[in-house]
């Protein structure tokens, strides 16, 4: 009996394997042409975390070094967790829970990070080693302890809290990510978290974050209404059009930026690394309908307007719609850094991803301009790559 189960396990692992080649086979690799490719630096894993905002941010400044010829850097995402998190604690705390204590966050807790704390290199801070072995980030651990600590004290009914309770989570996220240490030697060099920063010769006041919504006034600021946005940093309002001439012009002329984006709906293809915005994707309830009686679904896809590319329109009424019923949300931080062309000469923008070699273009994505349009929800981008005229609207 226990020969025939083997072996029963043994022809289903087979099998499996099988499929799950053929699978792989099916997924079709399109080929690209570059049109314009800024450089970037390696792909990294944020693995078991909620930290792509982290790894994107840093990614992009790494990518900024490149561009400025301050050579290549590997910045210390630890660093930012360390000083982040606690940051976010404190916040939750203060506000009696209301702020919430998540492990994701925004392009601007790294750029307040870097004005505010400094930076690291890699390798200054251990690599975190868990109880599973892994030597890339695994939170399974750490952050239930982190959580429990913030949130029993955010939403306790107490009266008088005990003040180091700071003490106590920050043992946690030690034990973690490592103490950082208040200098470190560096290719023969001493320096500070903030010493090592302002080595490295960028102009933080450069750096902003643009939107494009129309629940507020456009060429002004506001704080872009997600849970993650939890500092509050501000982001200039811009028309969809400007929007998207920003972020092409940004590219075609040497930049790249930190892209952030909801890639939660089905046809983010996470199979071919190819993703596109088809002309039929909003689903529209029919409960209760002839139609529903007949056909057994409650739910069918609406027809968009269609543009020349085969996919939706997008319009600024789509995008505010999509924000206001949470349809977008700030799912994910990536980097925006070239542009290429399929067969048919459609553009499409390449992404760096910060889930390891993945997919057939081992961590690149490649996402079209409607998809942009329609599913970004912010961009933080060095002021100097937006057009002059643009700019000029915005006071920068």
């Amino acid at each position: 009996m226990k020969k025939i189960i083997l072996s029963l396990v043994a022809l289903l692992a087979v099998s499996g394997t099988s499929v799950a080649q053929k699978a792989e086979q099916k997924v079709d690799t399109v080929k690209f042409t570059v049109v314009k490719e800024n450089p970037i630096t390696s792909i990294k894993n944020q693995n078991r975390s909620g930290t792509c905002w982290n790894y994107s941010s840093l990614s992009f400044f790494e990518a900024e070094l490149l561009r400025l010829g301050k050579g290549a850097y590997n910045l210390s995402e630890s660093f930012v967790c360390q000083k982040t998190y606690m940051d976010r604690a404190d916040k939750t705390i203060r506000t009696h829970g209301d702020a919430s204590f998540a492990q994701g966050g925004s392009f601007y807790d790294v750029l307040y990070c870097l004005k505010n704390y400094g930076i690291v290199p890699e390798g200054i801070l251990p690599y975190p080693i868990t109880c599973y072995g892994d030597s890339l980030y695994n939170f399974n651990e750490m952050w239930p302890m982190a959580e429990g600590i913030v949130n029993g004290i955010a939403k306790s009914d107490k009266k008088k809290i005990n003040v180091h309770w700071r003490e106590t989570l920050q043992s946690v996220l030690d034990g973690y990510f490592g103490k950082v240490p208040a200098s470190f030697e560096y290719k023969g060099k001493v320096y500070t978290p903030e010493t090592f920063c302002k080595s490295l010769g960028l102009n933080l006041d450069d750096y902003v974050s643009l939107t494009s919504f129309s629940h507020q006034p456009q060429y002004g600021q506001f704080a872009i209404e997600v849970q993650d946005n939890w500092r509050w940093g501000l982001s200039y309002n811009l028309p969809l059009d400007e929007f998207m001439e920003v972020m092409e012009s940004a590219v075609r002329n040497g930049y790249t930026f930190a892209w952030g984006a909801d890639v939660s709906e089905t046809y983010f293809s996470r199979s071919n690394s190819v993703v596109q915005l088809p002309a039929k994707f909003r689903e529209s309830g029919n409960a209760g309908s002839d139609a529903a009686r007949w056909t057994g679904k409650n739910t069918t896809l609406t027809n968009q307007p269609v543009a020349e590319t085969g996919e939706a329109a997008v319009t600024p009424e789509m995008r505010q719609l999509a924000y206001d019923n949470w349809e977008t949300t700030d799912d994910h931080g990536m980097v925006i850094y070239g542009l290429a062309k399929n067969p048919e000469g459609k553009e499409y923008f390449m992404v760096k991803n910060s889930w390891g070699e993945y997919g057939p273009y081992k961590g690149i994505f490649y996402v079209s301009k409607p998809y942009v349009a329609y599913k970004t929800l912010n961009i933080l981008i060095n002021k100097n790559a937006i057009p002059k005229h643009i700019r000029k609207h915005l006071g920068l």
